[in-house]
Parts: structure tokens; C-alpha cells; sequence
């Protein structure tokens, strides 16, 4: 019975607010969680009508000694009436739920005959509607194989590629490819992929093509250092490592002990031998530090509101009317701390681009934080902009909100959930005036020069530029350049008679000792303390081989 004691027990913390669904069955032993997760999940959609009928029978006043919580009676019942049966020897507890049969079957009956429903499904609390217009995305795990081999394989197993982004009309074992990101398919809301040994092996990623903008977004080069602030469990962290081809290097960071080992393994299921996983706060590292010296892009999904996800679990524990006040006051603990994080990222001597993201619809962790990181002395010291609109998924239709942000929300990207055929998210990109990453700064001419072939791909190289920069700004190194998709690089010396850089023969560039400008330590991170008792929502995380 250790089993149903053990589902109950996540029940009752759910009912207490003790944590989300998927962060709580992620902490059951891994051979249980499938079964413990289906019964938790399968008893919580018909916990109100459970409830019902275990009060109208009697059954806690009667057996009061053995069935100690109504949840312990919920999950029992929930087996009893509506699976194959408690799965139990026959001891106290099981005896006791099977002395209540008869009667607890007739409660049931009668409850469906008040309610006037003919299944039992009819009883279930019922999803968001908005769920059914979310179709599979899959994302074909380039680090392993290409994605010519993954269509072929895909045709022997019976699926049936129809014109691109034709989603809407998919039924059955049809599918079709992305028109936004070129590595995505998109199946049939219904199609599951639990037992497909492509996704088993991690060549097949299971990914909301919402949660595949930032890493689009960032583009970071072949070669190039990357920091992933917030990681775990992976996904955004494996698309990065496929889109720069396995090459460079990326720091990914998690803080959580249980998610640093979701992110270890996720990585290595995917192949990505450009990924260092860091268990640490990406707060509490020093931007100084010399190996962090040269990281020229950041991405950055920090913990959220999660408001933007409709095929989620919280439905089953959310009350019918939440608290406003309690609310807005948690957007307001949430946004200070993401400002927080933009903050310390724009820290990084090298950083030259920013991607902040969020699987968020509310404008307070949106746009207002993009307006008060705009606005903010290490945003201007760091002298950091908005990415033009023409470098933030241009044929996206939907931009940011211009009663919050005016013209530059269209630098902006969100995604609308059931509107979209996405769950809700938000992408925003800041980058370093004068770098090869500002397409509207003094590089416009030498960039059209290098993506049009003029220069050498592959090499590294950084570019002049604004010669007002601060010294540490100048020793910074910019990393391989990137335009509108386009790999290359631009090598060109800040100034004629700069030698701030130094070309090693491993191809990485460092920064020489002696232009370095001290600066005092890194940011105080007394906020991180606030933003603890928030699980970071993961809309795209396939958790414990749980679609």
C-alpha cells in the first residue's frame, strides 16, 4: 500500500501548495513515477466527484482507523471505481475501501444520474479548451543525425509528410515541417511519441516550437561561448548546442540540485559534447571570472508566472477564482528578479547579445521588464539596445505590445496561445551598440560585406566600433559573427593602433592582462532568496518519459 500512501502524500501537498504537479512526481524514485504520476494525475481530475461520493458513503466516519486523509480515500476509490481495481494484496487498507463497494459503486451511479452525464469522463474537472489546438512539435535532435535521415526514418515508420506548416489539417500519421524553425515537425495534437525509439535514444526532442524561439533568436556562432543562465532540463540548452553544430563551448547553469541532474542527463541523451553543466546560481558568478571573459551570448528563461502555459497540469489544483492582490504581488517578486538577472547578465565584459525569454503572457515580466532593463545603468554602461526587428524572427507576425513599449515593441516576439498553435511565450534580444550583432550601428556596411562572402567564414575576429567604449568594453572579446543567420566572421582591430586582443593557436581569442580596467564586484544577489518557493516552468519539458 506504500504505493497509494505515497500518491497521497503528493495530493496532499498539491492541496497545500507545496509545489507543482511535475515538480513533486519528479522527486518519487524513477521506477515508480510513471505509475505514481498516472494515478496522482488521473485521481486529481476526479477528485471533486471522489469526494463526493466518499462523503455521501460514509466512508471516512466508518473507517476512520485506516483511511487516514480523504486523499489517501480519493486515490483508493479512484482504483476501485474507475481502473482495473486497487492494485494491493488484500491488507487493512485495501479490506476496508472493498468493505464500501457495493455502496460507493451506487453513489457513483447516482451522482451521474444527478449530474446528467453518461461516462465517466463527463465527471473529470474539464482542461483548457486551448490545449486541443497545441499540435506535437518534435525537434529533430541535430547533434545525432541530420534531418534528412530523420524524414526517411519517419517514412518507414508509416508517417506521411504533407506540405509545409499545413497543421491544421493534420489527422492520423501525417506531418509537416516548420516554416519558422527549420529543424521542428509538427504531428497531430494526439500523436505520442513515449514509445518511439528515436525519442527514446534523443534523436526526436519533444518541444513547444514556442520554446524553440530563444535559441533561433540567439543564433549564436559555430565556435562560439555561450552561457545558458538558466538550464534545466534542457531543452533550450540541447537546440543551442544543435544550432552552433556541437562546436564552442556552453556554460549551462542550474542552481536546483534535482534539476542540475535533470540537465546532466538530458544533455548526454542528446549528444551535446559542447555543453559544460554548472551547478551553481548564474547570479552568484563573477561576469570577471576568466573563463566567462569571453562569452559573447547569453540566454537567458528565467523562473516566470508559467501564465502562458495551456497543455500544462495546474488546472487540476488552481482554484476557480485565484487571489489578485496575492497575484500581482508575485508577478511583482517575479519581475524583480528577472530584471535582476538581465542585469547581471549585461555584466559580462564580452556579452555582445542578450535573448530574455519567458513562457509568460503578463506584460509585468514582459515588456515592463524590458523597458526597466533598457533603462537601467548596467543596460547604458554596457551600452545595450534592442536587436532590429529584421534579427528577431522577422516573418513572425506577432510583435510586442506597443501600448506597453511604443515602436520598439516590435523588436519584441510573443506567441498567443490558441491563437498561435503555441502555448504563451515571449522573446526579447538586446545587443552591444557598434558590435557585429547591431545591424543598425556603424558595422551596417562591413556586415552586408561579410555575409555577402567577404570575409572568411570559421575565423575568429571582433570589430571596430564606437571608440568611446570603456577600456573593458574594448578588451572584450565579440566572438564569431552571425547575420541574419549567416555564419562568418569580421576581423578587424577596434583601432589602428589597438593590440588588445590576442589570437592563441587553439583559435580563441583572449583579452591581454595589462588593458584590463578593474571593476568593483559583481552584483549584490539579494533577490534570489525571494524567488525560491517558485518551481521554473518548463512548458517544453518531457519529465520521467512523461508525455
Amino acid at each position: 500500500m506504500n504505493f497509494y500512501r505515497e500518491a497521497a502524500q503528493i495530493v496532499d501537498k498539491l492541496e497545500n501548495k507545496k509545489g507543482s504537479i511535475k515538480s513533486l512526481i519528479s522527486t518519487i524514485d524513477e521506477h515508480r513515477r510513471k505509475r505514481t504520476a498516472a494515478l496522482v494525475i488521473e485521481s486529481l481530475k476526479y477528485r471533486p466527484a471522489l469526494l463526493k461520493v466518499i462523503e455521501t458513503s460514509g466512508l471516512l466516519k466508518t473507517e476512520k482507523k485506516y483511511i487516514t486523509s480523504p486523499n489517501l480515500a480519493v486515490v483508493l476509490v479512484h482504483d476501485l471505481l474507475l481502473s482495473k481495481g486497487i492494485e494491493a494484496s488484500d491488507g487493512v487498507l485495501k479490506q476496508a475501501i472493498l468493505r464500501h463497494k457495493t455502496r460507493l459503486q451506487a453513489e457513483w451511479t447516482l451522482l451521474k444520474v444527478k449530474k446528467g452525464t453518461r461516462s465517466n469522463e463527463e465527471l473529470a474537472q474539464p482542461e483548457d479548451s486551448r490545449a486541443r489546438f497545441i499540435p506535437r512539435y518534435v525537434r529533430i535532435n541535430t547533434n545525432l543525425w541530420t534531418v534528412e535521415e530523420a524524414l526517411k526514418i519517419l517514412a518507414t515508420q508509416n508517417f506521411e509528410l504533407r506540405e509545409r506548416d499545413s497543421r491544421q489539417s493534420l489527422v492520423g500519421k501525417e506531418f509537416c515541417r516548420d516554416q519558422h524553425i527549420q529543424d521542428l515537425l509538427i504531428f497531430p495534437h494526439s500523436q505520442s511519441f513515449k514509445d518511439n525509439e528515436f525519442y527514446n535514444a534523443g534523436k526526436l526532442i519533444l518541444q513547444d516550437k514556442a520554446s524553440c524561439f530563444p535559441a533561433a533568436v540567439l543564433n549564436s556562432p559555430k565556435n562560439g561561448v555561450v552561457i545558458d543562465a538558466t538550464s534545466a532540463p534542457g531543452n533550450k540548452t540541447s537546440h543551442l548546442s544543435a544550432l552552433m553544430q556541437n562546436t564552442g563551448k556552453i556554460y549551462a547553469f542550474e542552481r536546483d540540485q534535482r534539476r542540475f541532474k535533470t540537465l546532466q542527463s538530458m544533455v548526454a541523451k542528446a549528444g551535446c559534447k559542447n555543453v559544460e553543466p554548472i551547478h551553481a546560481d548564474f547570479l552568484s558568478v563573477n561576469p570577471r571570472e576568466e573563463r566567462f571573459k569571453i562569452v559573447t551570448h547569453i540566454l537567458l528563461d528565467p523562473s516566470c508566472s508559467g501564465s502562458g502555459i495551456v497543455n500544462r497540469l495546474d488546472y487540476l489544483t488552481e482554484a476557480e477564482e485565484a487571489n489578485e492582490g496575492a497575484n500581482m504581488e508575485r508577478l511583482k517578486k517575479l519581475s524583480s528578479f528577472q530584471l535582476a538577472m538581465i542585469k547581471h547578465a549585461m555584466k559580462f565584459p564580452g556579452l555582445c547579445k542578450l535573448v530574455y525569454s519567458t513562457c509568460s503572457i503578463h506584460p509585468e515580466e514582459n515588456e515592463h521588464v524590458v523597458q526597466q532593463a533598457i533603462q537601467s545603468p548596467e543596460c547604458k554602461s554596457g551600452e545595450f539596445k534592442l536587436a532590429s526587428p529584421s534579427q528577431v524572427l522577422p516573418a513572425w507576425h506577432r510583435r510586442g505590445l506597443t501600448d506597453q513599449l511604443g515602436n520598439e515593441a516590435e523588436s519584441l516576439v510573443r506567441c498567443s496561445p490558441g491563437e498561435d498553435g503555441t502555448n504563451g511565450f515571449f522573446v526579447s534580444c538586446f545587443v552591444k551598440q557598434g558590435s557585429i550583432y547591431d545591424v543598425s550601428g556603424p558595422n551596417k556596411a562591413a556586415l552586408k560585406m561579410t555575409a555577402s562572402g567577404n570575409a572568411s567564414a570559421g575565423h575568429p575576429g571582433i570589430v571596430g566600433g564606437d571608440r568611446k567604449r570603456k577600456a573593458h568594453h574594448d578588451d572584450a572579446v565579440m566572438g564569431n559573427a552571425s547575420y541574419l543567420g549567416q555564419e562568418a566572421s569580421l576581423v578587424q582591430p577596434r583601432s589602428p593602433n589597438t593590440n588588445s586582443v590576442s589570437n592563441k593557436p587553439d583559435g580563441v581569442l583572449r583579452p591581454k592582462k595589462k588593458h584590463r580596467t578593474k571593476k568593483k564586484g559583481h552584483m549584490n544577489c539579494e533577490l534570489k532568496s525571494e524567488i525560491s518557493e517558485f518551481d521554473q516552468l518548463e512548458e517544453e519539458a518531457i519529465w520521467a518519459g512523461i508525455e
